[in-house]
């Protein structure tokens, strides 16, 4: 525990800013490969579902979607975590960029959710337990948003965030497990799961390769949105000047 406290005291925010500068043309790079790829795949080239027909493309970017909402408030989660227990500051604007991409994913998992439960329930909208579940998730970004901006004290600010965003972890269970614990119309995991995926490999390859690259096109811009809020808490020190 003490070594890994001095780790993290290690992490400057100059130094932070110049080993990510490194970096985000590359995840940024992948990304743009393994999304192309794997959009070309889905969308053209894997065979129609035997129910769904076509409609079931869409998943091609709602599953990545998805995946990136949940896996955004993990990094909010961790980020809180190191930030409330040693206070490194790199891990605030971590928490704040992980947040404002959370929300659009979740958003855009929302609204493709929508329109492929169009056709397959009849409904742009049903309060079922994921589609509720990930609404509150929305909610909880735009939260820990909004109560970053009601403080003027940027310490006040980390302290409450991040203690609102611990106690709102306890959502991604619930999103998770929501479709096994509840009657619900969203189906059951089909990727993620103890036995064998009961998604067909010419169907499952193309989703994987475009979740990879969502997950690196997140972490590319969560970390240049990172940067942006770095350069505004840091702005008057030397080494901001000096860029």
């Amino acid at each position: 525990m003490i070594m890994f406290k001095t780790l993290l005291s290690k992490i400057s925010p100059e130094g932070y800013y110049k080993f990510t500068s490194l970096i985000i043309p590359w995840l940024l790079s992948f990304a743009f490969i393994f999304i192309s790829y794997g959009l070309y795949q889905g969308l053209f080239i894997a065979p129609p579902d035997y129910q769904q027909g076509d409609a079931f493309r869409i998943m091609y970017v709602h599953v990545p979607s998805a995946w990136i909402s949940l896996f955004a408030y993990s990094v909010v989660f961790i980020s809180a975590v190191i930030s409330l227990i040693w206070h490194v500051k790199v891990y605030d604007v971590i928490l704040l960029a992980s947040c404002k991409l959370g929300a659009v994913f979740t958003v855009f998992t929302l609204v493709t959710g929508a329109i492929w439960g169009k056709p397959m329930w009849g409904t742009w909208w049903a309060w079922d337990a994921r589609l509720t579940s990930e609404l509150i998730l929305f909610f909880i970004y735009i939260s820990i948003l909004l109560l970053h901006g009601s403080f003027d004290d940027k310490k006040k600010a980390s302290s409450a965030v991040n203690i609102l965003a611990i106690v709102g972890f306890i959502n991604i269970p619930i999103i998770h497990f929501s479709v096994e614990w509840w009657n619900t119309l969203h189906q059951g995991p089909s990727v993620i799961k103890l036995s064998a995926p009961s998604i067909a490999a010419d169907m499952l390859t193309p989703l994987i390769v475009t979740a990879l690259g969502f997950t690196l096109f997140f972490l590319g811009t969560m970390l240049k949105s990172s940067q942006n809020i770095l350069l505004e808490y840091e702005k008057n020190k030397l080494w901001v000047k000096s860029i």
